[in-house]
């Protein structure tokens, strides 16, 4: 079974949309994207610096594009499962169906403008602890006033809070942690610090004409299939200040059979949490068109188990 999956924000990098608008079609249609939420989709994702898209408003419409784009790029897919990382959720919902791409760029475009909005009320920031036991370092981050916004599995938990929580962090790590690493993001997302923005959202999904979703859905706020459109839209605006569990997501991936995990662009995280939480599960990460042609085998081989089999 083929779970297709969308990155959140800190995966972006300058220039990484530059070879998929060689695509047919494909600058056309980012140009349309741009015009309908105000903002030059194609000059982020080509031509600015690393400080300008860690920029919250930008980071997020261009991720979502950017997967909504790949993906496309793939043909007429079908995956078994779909979900997606912080605001990776609204890619997802777009493959879904959930939400047409259009009003996915739109709702992504406030959710951006609204969380930097929140983000500039206090200093505030992330950073991912790699080891360590989840217990003893959820307990940890407590104590410090640290919220554990991001349980990723694989040994992976993101604290977010105010940068002088964050330099209490790295001055007295958890027990067992080896690394502490600050994330390209701006502001503490998946905390009480969002709750202006959770408000702001929940008014634009006043707008929304949700469908329900045509494929599984699996929500990160507790690794739930999500049967509702109406649901996945409540999820997407209270997911803002509530912490991700992909820890969770991938749990429902193996009890739903998974074979093959796939990640659009710009992919590489989940796949790399992937290749350490759910062994034997092929993985691949879409990072530039020239991964298309080995994704389509992959994809073939989970339609086709037998054929897999054969060639394995």
């Amino acid at each position: 079974m083929l779970v297709l999956v969308a990155p959140g924000q800190g995966a972006q990098t300058p220039g990484f949309l530059t070879p998929w608008l060689e695509l047919p079609g494909a600058a056309d249609r980012v140009a349309a994207w741009s015009d309908t939420i105000g903002l030059d989709l194609a000059h982020y994702g080509t031509k600015a610096d690393a400080d300008e898209i860690r920029d919250t408003a930008v980071a997020q419409p261009l991720l979502v594009a950017a997967g909504i784009l790949s993906a496309a790029a793939l043909g007429d897919i079908v995956p078994g499962a779909v979900a997606g990382h912080s605001v990776g959720e609204i890619t997802a919902a777009a493959f879904a169906g959930v939400l047409h791409d259009t009003a996915a760029l739109a709702l992504v475009r406030k959710r951006g403008l609204a969380m930097a909005d929140a983000a500039a009320i206090t200093e505030t920031g992330m950073s991912a602890l790699l080891g360590g036991d989840p217990e003893v370092s959820v307990a940890h981050l407590e104590k410090l006033g640290l919220t554990p916004a991001n349980v990723n599995g694989a040994g992976q938990i993101v604290a977010a809070g105010t940068l002088e929580q964050l330099a209490a962090l790295n001055e007295d790590k958890p027990e067992g942690v080896r690394k502490v690493v600050p994330l390209k993001v701006a502001g503490a997302f998946h905390t009480h610090h969002m709750a202006p923005a959770v408000d702001t959202l929940a008014e634009a999904a006043k707008a929304l004409t949700p469908a329900d979703p045509k494929v599984t859905y699996v929500s990160n706020k507790d690794g739930r299939t999500v049967a509702s459109g109406a649901e996945v839209v409540e999820r997407l605006v209270g997911q803002v200040a509530n912490p991700v569990r992909w820890d969770r997501c991938m749990e429902t991936f193996q009890e739903l059979g998974v074979t093959v995990l796939l990640e659009v662009c710009p992919g590489g995280t989940l796949t790399g949490l992937a290749k350490r939480a759910l062994p034997g599960v092929k993985t691949l990460a879409l990072k530039t068109p020239d991964d298309l042609d080995a994704a389509r085998e992959l994809i073939a081989a989970a339609s086709d188990p037998a054929a897999d089999a054969a060639g394995a």
